[in-house]
């Protein structure tokens, strides 16, 4: 077998087999098949796209070129979430404990976030104590006892995907659906899961600009999770404006402690229980998905949500008293208004652009060594289709230095006042095929 052959089969359009797709991917993680040709091969499945059977083909290669997670020994059904990434994107936050509240075991592995705020485990670290560093008979323990855990990516997972993933970003082939949906499904499925549950973000903050792209992403990555024996679904969900009103580490563990109490904006709930509804129900806790939502509801009511969350916390070490006086979690030196220059009703807020402003007040990473201040960040007062009047306050600023006048034009760039406008739709569309 040669490589330029492939090369040109793909290029003409042409179904690559499973050897041949296996081939690829093996001979390029042992550093057989040099960058130029896996370049020129990219480039063709860009233009050319890929079947079901090659797309999930080429997954299940990434997925064999490294480890993969045995969660054999955790009892139930396993679900994991992902989400493709937006700005305030605090569903894990809130996802997980209220999941875990209903004896559904979650098992999650998360990273450390590059861009607007840090990831999941940042957040959870902006708890006195908490930490993600235990054993993996640890982590596997504190599941089946206690139906949560969250711990560090750790392990040889996906080489090949880390490998054309880096290839992609200089050749100009990350934005093909093929390459994006085996390089997110290939960690899911080495992450060990049963059954996945997608995030889809669609409009300015997003990967994904528009609703048709979004669409065709999330179709071809549950297509792939369906093909390789994970029931997968997904949810298409806006990210033209930032999701919730708390952009920022600690800023957005205090959002999920108010949503699990009943009391989050209204836009992260509905989110959240879209998106937890389909993980009950995968979970095979739930015969419908509307009995599933009733079910995560009442967790809400009861309090077991925020019970779960707190006994979470505390199992790895963090103070679970953050629950009751978000006091204890970092707070900022100091909080400035950003007053609205003119009556009206906030028309836009360009999501990516506000998550860059908060990246200015250290909120996340540009690169992987910056360090993250985890208590500094943006509180939106008003969302698209709010009326507001000059003088009120759109967005507080959450800062440890006081001249923050980069952060504060950025801000007014970015939201817009009209005339009229209304509220976004957030759940576009559900995909379960």
């Amino acid at each position: 077998m040669r490589m330029v052959d492939l090369i040109a089969k793909k290029r003409d359009g042409k179904e690559l087999t499973t050897e041949e797709i296996n081939f690829v991917i093996e001979g390029y993680t042992k550093g057989d098949i040099p960058d130029y040709q896996v370049s020129a091969w990219a480039m063709a499945i860009y233009f050319q796209d890929m079947s079901e059977r090659e797309r999930a083909d080429l997954t299940m290669a990434m997925v064999n070129s490294g480890d993969t997670i045995d969660l054999s020994a955790i009892e139930g059904i396993k679900v994991d979430k992902h989400s493709t990434g937006g700005v305030g994107d605090t569903t894990t936050l809130v996802l997980a404990p209220l999941v875990a509240a209903l004896d559904i075991p979650v098992a999650k592995m998360s990273g450390r976030g590059l861009g607007h705020t840090g990831g999941t485990i940042d957040k959870l670290e902006s708890i006195e104590g908490f930490h993600v560093e235990i054993s993996t008979d640890e982590f596997v323990n504190l599941v089946n006892t206690h139906k949560i855990a969250v711990i560090g990516q750790t392990g040889n997972l996906t080489p090949a995907d880390k490998k054309l993933y880096a290839l992609r970003d200089v050749t100009g082939t990350v934005n093909s659906i093929p390459l994006i949906a085996s390089s997110i499904m290939s960690k899911k499925i080495a992450a060990g899961s049963d059954a996945i549950v997608l995030d889809v973000k669609t409009g300015a903050g997003a990967f994904m600009k528009t609703a048709e792209d979004a669409k065709k992403l999330a179709h071809a990555m549950v297509s792939i999770g369906n093909n390789v024996g994970r029931k997968t679904m997904a949810v298409i969900s806006d990210m033209s404006q930032p999701l919730g009103r708390a952009i920022g580490n600690s800023l957005e563990v205090q959002e999920a402690i108010d949503t699990l109490r009943g009391r989050g904006p209204a836009d992260l709930e509905e989110l959240c229980l879209a998106l937890g509804r389909q993980m009950v129900y995968l979970a095979g806790k739930a015969a419908s998905l509307e009995e599933a939502e009733e079910q995560l509801k009442e967790v809400i009511r009861n309090g077991k949500a925020l019970d779960k969350f707190k006994e979470f916390i505390a199992n790895q070490g963090g103070n679970p008293a953050v629950a009751d006086d978000p006091s204890l979690l970092p707070q900022a030196s100091f909080l400035i208004e950003v007053p609205a220059r003119q009556d009206g009703v906030v028309a836009e807020i360009v999501a990516d652009e506000i998550g860059t402003a908060a990246m200015l007040l250290g909120a996340g990473r540009a690169t992987k060594d910056s360090e993250i201040d985890l208590a500094v960040g943006l509180m939106l007062n008003k969302k698209i289709g709010d009326r507001v009047q000059a003088g009120e306050s759109l967005v507080t600023i959450h800062a440890n230095r006081e001249n923050v006048d980069d952060v504060i034009e950025k801000i007014y760039a970015n939201i817009r006042i009209g005339d009229h406008a209304e509220a976004p739709v957030l759940v576009h569309d559900i995909v379960t095929e």
